[in-house]
């Protein structure tokens, strides 16, 4: 292994949906905290609890497990 967690969440879009990739390929957008179980579940990999803040399963950019907005308050 790499270092590298083996999943990605990618900071929240505009829409409050996070691009997740799991080994380096597009998994799909996940729009709540369950759909990254989903997605994990869907691959193999851990589902538990503890499973969404285990650092060596999962990077969270932009924002941990609970952060499903996308922090942007300006308007232009």
């Amino acid at each position: 292994m790499d270092g590298q967690p083996p999943v990605v969440v990618q900071p929240p879009a505009t829409d409050g949906g996070r691009l997740v990739t799991i080994h380096g390929e597009r998994m799909g957008v996940a729009y709540s905290l369950f759909d990254v179980l989903d997605l994990l579940h869907r691959e193999g990999l851990p589902t538990t609890d503890t499973a969404v803040d285990d650092t060596e399963l999962i990077e969270w950019q932009g924002g941990g497990p609970y952060d499903w907005s996308s922090g942007s308050s300006d308007e232009a």
